[in-house]
């Protein structure tokens, strides 16, 4: 079988990646957490995450309906490294809502006339109306992080950004937008591990980008952009919520628990709910790169 950019994935295992991580990924079984700190050893049981995901979707339902009887707008932006189940999470929201009512907005690279506009612009256009939920897979954050670690902007395009970002949010907020950022964090162990599954698989392959592929090699780099991101962009107005995600099951549960904690709308089952589990979901202390 042919794998995609000439097995550069599977080369990066061999050859490159710290011995740690190899190690971590050889002696893991399927359901066993490689990163020794995450807070459970295990996946969750399968039977138990559909039980309760079947629940929060119910809520979901009831929080769209409440959404466009009420003309209320909610904006859910989505970061975190690649691999760190941002699609996967995103589809669960989204497979029982109304498209019409809830969005999803995943931005290419900027077009020419795109790249020469104020930053936030394009973004804008993509704000929900009343009644409406949009969710960015991906967001303005992209200058923080990636762009930083593949040298796409310059050091005073990203100081900008930094400066316009507080008032930008808050301007969200003022509108009476309900925001909530998402940062899902998974450890490079399994990270790494969703790399080599997705080289594999046919199915999955058209996930992996050259980005992906040199990113690998960009850990630290990485780690360095979200520290700074998440300390100049951490505020009262506009919390990051991050999200453990090294187990899938659970964290799509926390994601989705957060928003719903975020919205006040009619017929909340409190039970089903939330809050989310605080060993896996809270703020950006419990960041661990």
């Amino acid at each position: 079988m042919t794998l995609p950019f000439d097995g550069a994935i599977s080369r990066f295992f061999q050859e490159d990646a710290p011995e740690a991580v190899r190690a971590a990924i050889r002696a893991g079984g399927r359901k066993e957490m490689l990163d020794p700190g995450y807070p459970y050893r295990k996946r969750m049981n399968r039977r138990l995450y559909e039980e309760t995901m079947r629940a929060l979707q119910l809520e979901l339902v009831r929080l769209q309906a409440d959404v466009k009887a009420t003309g209320k707008r909610v904006v859910v932006v989505f970061e975190g490294r690649d691999a760190a189940g941002k699609g996967g999470t995103i589809k669960r929201f989204r497979e029982n809502l109304n498209p019409r009512v809830a969005h999803v907005v995943a931005l290419s690279k900027p077009t020419e006339r795109e790249a020469g506009q104020w930053y936030f612009q394009r973004y804008v256009d993509h704000l929900p109306t009343a009644g409406e939920i949009v969710l960015f897979d991906r967001s303005w954050y992209n200058r923080g992080v990636v762009e930083q670690v593949f040298g796409f902007c310059d050091a005073a395009q990203r100081a900008r950004f930094f400066r316009q970002l507080p008032e930008f949010e808050q301007m969200l907020v003022d509108e009476g937008i309900v925001f909530v950022k998402l940062w899902l964090n998974v450890g490079r162990a399994e990270q790494l591990r969703r790399f080599l599954a997705r080289e594999k698989d046919p199915l999955k392959q058209w996930k992996l980008s050259r980005i992906d592929v040199e990113g690998l090699k960009k850990w630290d780099a990485y780690t360095r952009a979200i520290g700074e991101t998440f300390a100049r962009s951490h505020s009262a107005t506009a919390p990051w919520t991050v999200v453990r995600s090294d187990d899938k099951l659970r964290a799509r549960i926390a994601a989705i628990q957060t928003v719903l904690g975020a919205v006040d709308y009619r017929g909340r089952n409190d039970a089903v709910a939330g809050p989310p589990d605080p060993k896996i979901c809270a703020g950006p202390e419990i960041w661990n790169g």
